[in-house]
């Protein structure tokens, strides 16, 4: 999948969302403690972050932080410089040799990691800004598919993840989601459409796997609510739920990114 154009487009929403706001002052509820202009400084920043990796091949972690804004001292972004930031980005990206060797987070260690993480870190943000706008966020199917896809492909490597996951107690523990409205297979998945299977296992570690199976709570959705209720962004209750709900309750706060 070429995630460049997702990019553009969710930076494009999002810009017109705190364009619409005005006040950058005002709260996102979804993100505790932010108000828009510090979600779009957030997502703005990520983006300088992942240019300067990827431009220097750095191979250690260098936290987003660390990279120079652009902005001045005190200043939070706005909406043109949260558009300069990912031009910039698109641009290093079809610049990058995927195949590059470059830290990552996530278990991949390569350039083409970086694309696809920032795509859904903006899907989700972009959500942030509409659910603080009162607007009903949309997110097409397949798009969603893949976003779940992405969040279970990092989810091991999540050690900020994984340490809480060890302290519940769930070891064996296994959570079935369900799209119930798939868009078709996921690519390089051998024909899966829409249903994943986690299981919690020892210290905090997860494994998952694609296709139809019973689990010990089993969740039914949309794609896109099944893709929000892993951010924390939709809550248990919009979805149909088949056996332990304290295990999922318990399992998603404890994996909230």
């Amino acid at each position: 999948m070429n995630y460049e154009p997702l990019i553009e487009q969710e930076t494009e929403r999002l810009a017109e969302l705190a364009e619409l706001a005005g006040d950058l002052s005002a709260p996102v509820p979804s993100c505790p403690g932010w108000t828009m202009a510090e979600l779009v400084t957030h997502v703005g920043q990520t983006h300088r972050w992942a240019v300067h990796m990827l431009r220097n091949q750095v191979q250690e972690r260098v936290w987003s932080r660390q990279v120079p804004s652009g902005l001045p001292e005190g200043r939070d972004g706005d909406a043109e410089w949260l558009r300069a930031g990912a031009a910039e980005l698109v641009r290093t990206l079809r610049e990058t040799d995927p195949d590059l060797p470059v830290w990552t987070w996530g278990p991949d260690g390569r350039a083409a990691w970086w694309p696809r993480r920032m795509a859904y870190e903006l899907v989700v943000h972009r959500v942030d800004a509409e659910l603080a706008l009162g607007v009903d966020p949309v997110i097409p199917a397949a798009t969603a598919v893949d976003g779940v896809e992405e969040f279970l492909h990092n989810l091991p490597s999540a050690v900020w993840v994984t340490r809480p996951l060890a302290e519940l107690g769930v070891e064996g523990a296994t959570i079935h989601l369900h799209a119930t409205d798939p868009a078709g297979a996921v690519p390089g998945s051998g024909g899966a459409q829409g249903e994943w299977t986690i299981t919690q296992g020892p210290a905090g570690r997860v494994e998952w796997t694609r296709g139809h199976a019973k689990g010990d709570v089993a969740v039914r959705g949309p794609a896109a609510d099944l893709l929000l209720l892993l951010y924390g962004r939709r809550s248990p209750d919009a979805l149909t739920l088949h056996g332990d709900r304290d295990l999922l309750t318990r399992w998603l706060t404890a994996a909230a990114f």
